[in-house]
């Protein structure tokens, strides 16, 4: 081992080579590339075969942080298996699951067989090893990423029996899969010692499995313990991580005393540990949501570890010798992915719809993926790098093309809820207010005040009668449906709010996200804990009580302030403009010539808010508050709005 402060040195620079994946991971979803490309990219780039910035000594300092991480996709995978959700729709998941798993040992394995030849590092292996191989690879190659298939369905809102069997069939094949790799793992160590796979064998497999099941136990109750102390966030994340961490040690070492003291040898996968040990919790325990927190806590940080130091790892050497292999290879497994899926489809007697492009959704590859590859190169040293390098090269190609066919796939099978475009201003600011009552009256009233038309609509058609000599105009409306608000010409609205029961304003919500873009829907919410879900449409939510807290407090710290932005200073008033005019892109605050008693306050670009100064060069979309008197301000908007 390296002395103390080379080792402080090693960690350092590998902090900064990390902070640096993060920027060019975010890079690349720019370029519509998958996360993770990015941090692979990062660390092939500092790597020992480009840059040379780390170093292979270096690599082997920083092996406990691929067991962290191994530790921490175990667990993930584990927590993903969440057996309520997965109940009604067994059936397809079952067999489409059976159909993809053997589909895929069989034709990957049987190809990497045929290929041994043309691969160097299997070139020299006799017949056992480059089975024990091919097993290995088929085993690997079997797993999908649970963690791109949500991503993509939360980012197109999917929902429907397509959505809800792709999802089931990603976790659960994840939780096979460390187990086939378990077994693979197991029967390769065989072959490769030349020992025959008699009763014996089969015997001391069987005291592998229970070993398996009994420390997933044992480290089920530790983390349990752990989640139900009254520790800060960070130091039951820390624990939970230095668990799974500990069970790679104790792996080891029962591997290396059996070698040493026994006549045989024992291999228990941590990996099938941890993630017995995560399903236990997740589904047999109260304390998943608290699991759930401590895990999505620290997930990015250890994706962009694990990741850019795999990137580092990677032979280029091996993988420019062998890209036509981890070509040809992507191309088999694709084939039994839609073999394997179509024939489980069938079976399962799901629609042909569904089964002619069920393959779409299980080409993805990521951190299970990679992980394995890099376990197996641990736990068989004649392998190494190399073998690693090659499958790693084939769940790259998987990660990079699987996302483009899964969302054509939801899109396909219309099961996606994206968002619909916002429509373009038409010169009359517009607004939809649903519930009448008090409050909503009043907003009324102040809005046209300031020239927005305003719709009030309302269920009830004698309280449209009773206000036919008021100054607001309630319009009746049947129902909150798509077609009441087709009738309301919700296409031209640039604003909502929504002051009805919380059930009845999510559908109105989701209505006017899905169907016609609002650009501001205002949310009254009545129950606090349902914020999270009008949020992801882009609501802005306003709990009552918080909001008369924080107006409060605003008065007592800021009175002038908080008078200013709530329009009670008489002749001064606060107005949000986007700016819709293409000759003024570009151009600095200070050159617009703005009335003398108006003044930026800020800018809001793409949902960030930018203190703005005289050199602050606007840009189209933007959305810049000002204040000022009212006449100025219409003046503003109308250079503004171009």
């Amino acid at each position: 081992m390296a002395q103390l402060p080379d080792f402080f040195f090693i960690l350092l620079a590998f902090g900064v080579i990390a902070l640096a994946a993060r920027q060019i991971g975010d890079f690349f979803t720019r370029l519509r590339l998958p996360l993770i490309t990015g941090y692979l990219f990062t660390g092939l780039l500092v790597g020992p075969f480009v840059l040379g910035f780390a170093s292979e000594e270096s690599l082997e300092q920083l092996h406990f942080v691929d067991e962290i991480s191994l530790g921490f996709i175990a667990f993930a995978a584990g927590r993903e298996l969440y057996l309520p959700e997965l109940r009604g729709r067994l059936r397809s998941i079952g067999l489409v699951t059976a159909g993809l798993v053997l589909a895929t040992l069989i034709f990957v394995t049987t190809a990497v067989y045929l290929l041994a030849d043309y691969i160097p590092f299997m070139r020299d292996l006799g017949g056992n090893g480059r089975f024990a191989v091919a097993l290995l690879a088929g085993a690997i190659l079997t797993a999908r990423s649970p963690s791109s298939a949500i991503a993509i369905v939360t980012e197109l809102r999917a929902r429907g029996p397509f959505t809800q069997m792709a999802l089931g069939v990603t976790v659960i094949m994840d939780f096979l899969v460390i187990m086939l790799f378990a077994l693979s793992s197991s029967i390769a160590d065989a072959l490769f010692a030349n020992v025959p796979l008699n009763i014996n064998f089969l015997f001391l497999l069987s005291i592998e499995l229970v070993l398996v099941v009994l420390l997933g136990l044992a480290l089920s109750g530790l983390l349990r313990w752990i989640l139900a102390r009254h520790f800060d966030g960070r130091l039951k994340t820390a624990l939970i991580l230095l668990a799974g961490y500990s069970t790679f040690l104790l792996s080891a070492w029962l591997r290396e005393y059996s070698r040493a003291h026994l006549a045989f040898e024992l291999l228990v996968e941590p990996l099938l540990i941890c993630m017995i040990a995560s399903f236990l919790v997740n589904n047999f325990s109260p304390l998943r949501a608290e699991f759930g927190r401590r895990l999505n806590d620290v997930a990015p940080y250890i994706y962009i570890a694990f990741f850019t130091l795999t990137g580092e790892s990677l032979e280029l050497n091996v993988l420019a010798n062998a890209w036509q292999i981890a070509l040809a290879l992507f191309l088999v497994r694709v084939l039994a992915v839609m073999v394997g899926s179509f024939t489980g489809g069938v079976l399962a007697r799901d629609p042909f719809r569904y089964n002619r492009i069920k393959w779409m959704a299980f080409i993805t590859q990521a951190g299970v993926a990679l992980g394995l590859a890099k376990e197996a190169a641990d736990e068989f040293p004649a392998l190494g790098a190399e073998f690693a390098t090659l499958i790693i090269a084939v769940v790259v190609l998987n990660e990079m093309v699987g996302p483009l066919f899964f969302k054509w796939a939801i899109n396909h099978v219309k099961e996606a809820h994206t968002r619909a475009k916002t429509p373009e201003f038409d010169g009359v600011r517009d607004v939809i207010i649903f519930g009448v009552e008090g409050q909503s009256l009043l907003l009324a009233r102040r809005l046209r005040q300031h020239n927005w038309e305003v719709k009030v609509a309302c269920l009830e058609p004698s309280l449209v009668g009773e206000a036919e000599q008021s100054d607001v105009p309630l319009l009746p409306v049947p129902g909150y449906s798509l077609e009441s608000l087709q009738q309301l010409d919700a296409g031209r609205a640039d604003a909502a709010v929504l002051m009805l029961s919380d059930e009845e304003n999510y559908q109105v919500c989701e209505l006017l996200y899905e169907h016609f873009g609002t650009e501001t829907i205002v949310v009254r919410l009545n129950d606090r804990t349902q914020s999270e879900r009008f949020e992801a449409l882009g609501a802005v939510v306003i709990d009552p009580a918080i909001a008369m807290v924080g107006l409060l407090e605003q008065f007592v710290r800021s009175p002038s302030a908080a008078s200013l932005l709530l329009g009670m200073e008489e002749g001064q008033d606060v107005m949000d403009v986007e700016l819709r005019n293409p000759a003024l892109h570009g151009v600095a605050l200070r050159e617009l010539h703005l009335p003398l008693d108006t003044l930026v306050l800020s800018v809001n670009r793409q949902g960030h808010t930018i203190i703005s100064h005289g050199y602050t060069q606007l840009e189209l979309g933007d959305r810049v508050t000002i204040v000022g008197k009212p006449t100025s301000l219409a003046e503003v908007m109308i250079r503004l709005d171009g």
